[in-house]
């Protein structure tokens, strides 16, 4: 048994990330500059051993570019999604629709929105068009018809750049719908900025709350990773996960952006036990892969 032991604790230090999946990483093809194209980002992810990475593209969705990316890289998952900016229409039942359609059925997750929401818009001061999915206090028919048409194709819904009071408004209308797979979306990050009671009510109506490895480096740092394992503590490694969103061109490539995160975390007292949880079990839940 000891031996056992000693040759899994060799595995892990030799390749940290065989088993994870990170559900949120950006590559290339792109509409801004990004670090790594999307084979190439697969082919490094199955070096490491990784079980699977999700294509976050802003503007587009990424459902097709999974279906080839698998068989350019075949032997990892790949998989997709749609974020409900301006360019897919918004809250857009038809784009979710064909998102799920497309070959392969690889397209995973629905990300309400986020570099055209409201609270984006709001948050940057601007007068640019927007995508608003509630008014005084209710969602917006067209987002309670978005999240209907996410519990018809059994995806996953990830809250996007809303406010803490609109993503427990999404997730309440998604439990009522049967939806079981949500993620709230870098949930400490501008323009979001929830509380940790915040995140322990979305967690308690059966929300994952995502730390996003992005959030503590490069240019746009908000925060330390012990601001992380506070909020992790507080909330429970079994609510949580852990994903990379990075990919930008200034920043590590997500790979070594997920190895210096684990290893951080490790080193503030996150167990090996705690880590598999946020970045194998419960992904793997989220998408569905359990």
């Amino acid at each position: 048994m000891l031996a056992f032991s000693l040759h899994a604790n060799a595995q892990e230090a030799a390749r940290p990330l065989e088993g994870v999946i990170d559900i949120h990483a950006h590559f290339m093809p792109d509409v801004v500059p990004r670090s790594i194209d999307a084979i190439e980002a697969a082919r490094i992810a199955k070096q490491q051993g990784m079980r699977a990475i999700v294509l976050k593209n802003h503007y587009d969705s990424t459902s097709a570019q999974a279906f080839l990316v698998r068989k350019a890289v075949p032997g990892i998952e790949v998989f997709g999604g749609i974020a409900l900016n301006l360019s897919v229409g918004g809250m857009n039942p038809a784009a979710v629709e064909r998102m799920a359609q497309m070959s392969g059925g690889y397209g995973k997750i629905v990300w309400m929105g986020s570099f055209d929401t409201e609270t984006q818009v709001r948050s940057e001061k601007t007068t640019r068009p927007f995508v608003a999915i509630s008014k005084n206090g209710e969602l917006l028919l067209e987002t309670k018809a978005v999240i209907i048409t996410i519990a018809k194709y059994h995806l996953a819904l990830a809250t996007g750049h809303n406010t803490p009071q609109e993503d427990l408004l999404l997730i309440r209308e998604a439990k009522l719908q049967g939806i079981d797979r949500i993620v709230v979306t870098h949930a400490m990050m501008a323009p979001i900025h929830m509380s940790i009671p915040q995140m322990q009510q979305a967690a308690s109506l059966g929300a994952y709350i995502e730390f996003v490895y992005n959030g503590t480096v490069g240019h746009f740092k908000e925060f330390e990773l012990a601001d992380y394992v506070k909020a992790i503590r507080a909330i429970g490694p079994s609510h949580c996960i852990l994903a990379s969103d990075l990919g930008q061109a200034d920043n590590p490539i997500p790979t070594d952006g997920l190895i210096a995160y684990f290893a951080g975390l490790k080193r503030l007292g996150i167990t090996q036990s705690e880590l598999d949880q946020m970045s194998k079990t419960n992904p793997a839940h989220l998408l569905g892969l359990n």
